[in-house]
Formats: structure tokens, sequence, C-alpha cells
């Protein structure tokens, strides 16, 4: 048992690391709630972006609606053991935030590390969806779901259709119509008419532009909350040896 005097002295200390530990868990929390309303966010609206890759949906925004759910749950958990004063509770916080922080920064380096080949499996997912473009399946409804939200036509531009059997029994597709005027089966099925009636941007530009400066933001979120880890785990190890050394209980 520690002298009286010195549990005296390090009591303050220990009520200063609960307050911040408790602040820190507080945030941690949010930042729980944060990448859940974005992984709610990503399969509301990058769904059809990303489903180009499978006939299946992604499950990337599951990954993070459960990653936030999981956060928010642990986040709590971190409050009740700081206030509890537990130093096994404590030890078990702190392993948590290490392994989010090793996930969290193992997916955001393999994520930019092997960007360029994710941008060619998406190329390649174009290609295959424009080639085989029925209007019916899930990749062709996504292909019209992009053409007329980013205003393009076709994998490079509006004459890539040429090279599939749609064109030649349909002719492009009205989704990349500028606008319903003029935009006929006779105008479509003409190159050098069709000209005057769609998008002349293609989409795969378009797609990687608008993914890269979505993903972008929600890597630095996800950077930002990996390395945010570190201190919780920090005050968390920090306050259990606290508890330990000096055999403090909580009345």
């Amino acid at each position: 048992m520690s002298p009286p005097s010195r549990r005296l002295q390090t009591k303050p200390v220990i009520t200063c690391l609960k307050t911040f530990l408790i602040s820190y868990s507080l945030i941690f929390w949010v930042t729980g709630v944060i990448l859940l309303a974005v992984g709610i966010w990503g399969k509301v609206s990058l769904e059809s972006y990303l489903s180009l890759a499978s006939d299946k949906s992604t499950n990337a925004p599951y990954v993070l609606i459960g990653t936030g759910a999981t956060i928010v749950i642990f986040g709590l958990f971190g409050c009740f053991a700081t206030c509890r004063g537990s130093p096994w509770m404590l030890k078990l916080y702190a392993m948590f935030l290490t392994l989010v922080f090793l996930a969290e920064l193992v997916s955001g380096i393999s994520g930019f590390v092997f960007r360029h080949e994710i941008k060619a499996v998406l190329n390649d997912a174009y290609l295959n969806a424009e080639k085989n473009y029925n209007r019916t399946d899930s990749r062709s409804k996504a292909v019209d779901f992009i053409q007329k939200t980013l205003k393009c036509c076709g994998v490079h531009d509006y004459t890539s259709w040429n090279n599939t059997n749609y064109f030649n029994l349909y002719g492009i597709p009205e989704s990349c119509c500028v606008t319903e005027v003029n935009c006929t089966s006779e105008n479509l099925k003409n190159l050098t008419l069709a000209v005057k009636v769609v998008y002349k941007q293609g989409c795969f530009s378009s797609v990687t532009t608008m993914l890269e400066g979505n993903l972008g933001i929600i890597a630095g979120i996800s950077f930002g909350i990996a390395f945010f880890q570190l201190i919780g785990v920090f005050l968390a190890c920090c306050l259990s040896r606290y508890i330990t050394n000096n055999q403090y209980e909580m009345v």
C-alpha cells in the first residue's frame, strides 16, 4: 500500500488524467458517429459508381458503417472504464484503440499504394459495363446514372459507344443526351449527328476525378482518426499505470 501522502499527491494527477480521457472518449465517440454517417452517405451516394466493379453491391460502405458503430460502442466503453477506474478495462480500451489505429493505417496506406491498380480495375469494369450495356441490368443502370449525374458519355467520349452491340441496334443511350430536344433515335445512331445532342466529356475521367475528390476527404478523415487513437492509448495506459501502482480505488 502506498503511503497516504503519496496517494494524496497522485490523486490530482489521476483526476486530471481521467478528465482528459473522458473528454477524449467523447470525441472518439463523435468520430464513430462521423464514420457511421460517411458510411451511410457512401451507401446512398457512391453505390452506383462502386457497383460497376461487381454485379453485386460493394461492401465498402458497410465496412465504414460497421467500423463507426464499433467505435461508438467502444467510445462509450472508454467513458465507463474511465469513470469506473478499472485498470483491466483501461488496458482493454487501449488495446482496442491500438487495433483500430493499425487497421486504419494499413487501409489508408494500401489505398494510396494501389490507387493506380484501382483505377485500372475501374477502367476495365466500365469498359465491360459499356460493352454489355442493355439498359436493364444493375451495371447498365449504373452507367445511365453516371452519365446523367456527371454529364458525360462513354468511357473516353461518346464515340466509345460505336464499338458496342447496343449502338448497332439502338445507337448511343439516351442517358447521354444533354436535353430531350432532338434526342431522337436517328440522331443517336449517327455519330456525326449525335455530337450535337450528347455530352462530349468521357465518363472515366469524370468518375475518377469525382471518386478521388470524395475518397480524398474520406482518407483524410480516416488518417486523422487513426493518429488520434494514439492519444487515447497514451492516456489509457498512463491512467491504468497510475491506478495500479498507487492502488487508487474509486469510492
